[in-house]
């Protein structure tokens, strides 16, 4: 499709911009509309647990992914991983008392649901589809190495900072001393633009901050300040989103290797 020059042409490309967006976030949407749903509709006196229910309808999407090509097989291990990863992180976070989840149910390990590996696979997919539906590209990308250690040390720090210092503020400076320079290229419609990566993942973390509280007021999981009722989860989270979508980053680019501009 030929885009004319010009604020028509902007919009349109804006539009097909917001419509890949959207398409890209299709595995998250999915996952917000089950929790959504179930809290509103879903039978207290149901035979079937709510929390084993999105179980079921989180794997169903998986599969669906897969069966429809939406993801490749590549993208879906490295979303596994993810999912992995997450779920041991939640098995930690819930016996540290740092959130819970209320409801009862039959498919969980220890105090978590199986459904929350599949909100960290969400943020994985995303990631995973944004990379290829746009094509993206890199500049002043760092060496390749650099960034794996940086995701390793911001995953121990999930750990390490209730007992020892909490060295996020220097992970978010090593960040920043790694990719103040990096310009990630993605293309819309016919041409790539530009952005700065740093910029680019604090719009994501941003959304997943949004979905976070989507998650809460449908009590999916559930923060002790939240136990005498729902409010907003504090702006504050968005530096945890900002680490962990660095981690899921660094993950989808063990198969989307970061390329140059042609």
């Amino acid at each position: 499709m030929a885009v004319t020059p010009g604020p028509r042409g902007w919009f349109v490309e804006f539009l097909v911009f917001g419509f890949k967006q959207g398409w890209a976030c299709l595995f998250g949407g999915l996952m917000l509309a089950l929790l959504l749903g179930t809290h509103l509709f879903w039978p207290d006196d149901a035979a079937l647990h709510r929390y084993d229910a999105i179980t079921i309808g989180a794997i169903l999407i998986q599969l669906g992914m897969l069966a429809f090509r939406l993801e490749t097989p590549k993208e879906a291990l490295v979303i596994l991983i993810f999912h992995i990863v997450g779920t041991v992180m939640e098995l930690f976070k819930t016996a540290a008392g740092s959130w819970q989840y209320p409801e009862a149910s039959l498919l969980h390990i220890g105090a978590v649901p199986l459904f929350s590996g599949f909100m960290y696979a969400a943020v994985g997919s995303y990631i995973a589809r944004v990379w290829r539906i746009f094509d993206f590209r890199y500049t002043g990308y760092p060496p390749v190495w650099s960034s794996y250690a940086l995701a390793v040390a911001i995953y121990v720090n999930f750990f390490a900072h209730h007992w020892l210092y909490d060295s996020r503020w220097f992970l978010f400076a090593a960040t920043a001393l790694l990719f103040w320079r990096c310009q990630v290229w993605f293309r819309p419609l016919h041409v790539h633009r530009r952005m700065p990566l740093l910029v680019g993942w604090g719009l994501v973390a941003l959304f997943i901050w949004f979905a976070e509280n989507i998650g809460t007021f449908a009590r999916a999981w559930t923060y002790p300040s939240q136990n005498d009722g729902w409010h907003m989860v504090g702006f504050e989270k968005l530096g945890s989103w900002y680490l962990l979508m660095i981690i899921s980053f660094v993950l989808v680019s063990l198969v989307q290797r970061p390329k140059l501009p042609d």
